[in-house]
């Protein structure tokens, strides 16, 4: 339902793969929320800054997100969101929503079906906010039910995979250039390169070179960036296959190797979220 998922978009996420939770119940979200409600307030008494300034009461809500399943095996994807409220102005305060963060498994089923009956798979969390709360929250998981994050990268291996699969996809509205950026490596400073494609030139090029459609190979994955790179050289005389991919943007969505991820059509939420929870399967694994 592109309305109950359209907050997910056009948000900058950070990506984290997160093993197994033990003894974790969709049943008992809102006593989680109480929680861990508790569990940033006493963080907050310790001494642990969370928010500069003003004084902020925090309201935790822990829900579910049902549309963000690739199949009727998949755990119900769960959403946590903190929301501040200024102690000052208590009787007509306004709540804020001030961090997101959601676990999802979305076609996970081989890794699901393996585990023993206590555990849950939603390998896949992503965070929106201040990384203090982050940190929080994290901490809270981890201790309550067994379970370890570690941020997500993602390799220019699999960035040329999702430029080559987003731009064959069909979107709606007028596309946006497709632009990859290549970090260039062994420089006293920092030097990034920007190589944006017309997104109909991108999808035609793409066209020439699937041979199956609705099958990727990685030839084909191959054989796309290539050509890219030679037409790159052609005009600019610089091998792009000797810098390092390191952020892929287009219609669909965009994506940075540091683990960052911003979705932008709502009919492809689903699909880009079956990639990232392989990616975040295999680096449990």
């Amino acid at each position: 339902d592109p309305q109950r998922t359209a907050f997910l978009l056009r948000k900058q996420w950070t990506l984290y793969s997160v093993t197994p939770m033990y003894r974790f119940s969709g049943a008992h979200l809102r006593d989680y929320a109480r929680l861990l409600s508790a569990f940033i307030a006493a963080e907050k008494q310790k001494g642990l800054a969370v928010e500069v300034g003003v004084e902020l009461d925090i309201k935790v809500a822990v829900s579910n997100l049902p549309d963000l399943k690739g199949s009727d095996q998949d755990q119900a994807a769960i959403l946590v969101q903190l929301s501040s409220r200024s102690s000052a102005f208590q009787k007509i305060s306004e709540e804020k929503l001030i961090w997101s963060g959601w676990f999802c498994c979305v076609s996970g089923d081989d890794f699901s079906q393996n585990l023993p009956e206590d555990f849950t798979c939603l390998p896949l969390f992503l965070a929106n906010g201040a990384e203090c709360y982050t940190s929080i929250v994290g901490s809270w998981f981890q201790k309550t039910f067994d379970c370890c994050f570690r941020r997500l990268a993602i390799s220019p291996l699999h960035l040329s995979w999702m430029a080559a699969m987003w731009t064959g996809c069909k979107v709606d509205k007028s596309a946006s250039a497709v632009e990859l950026v290549f970090s260039v490596p062994r420089l006293p400073q920092p030097l990034d390169i920007s190589y944006a494609i017309h997104p109909e030139d991108a999808k035609a090029l793409w066209a020439t070179v699937q041979k199956t459609p609705g099958e990727i190979t990685q030839e084909e994955v191959d054989v796309f960036m290539d050509c890219l790179y030679s037409h790159f050289h052609r005009h600019f005389k610089i091998h792009l296959s000797a810098t390092k991919l390191v952020k892929v943007s287009t219609a669909v969505a965009s994506a940075h190797c540091e683990g960052i991820i911003k979705f932008l059509q709502s009919q492809y939420l689903t699909g880009v979220l079956m990639l990232l929870t392989e990616l975040a399967i295999s680096q449990i694994q």
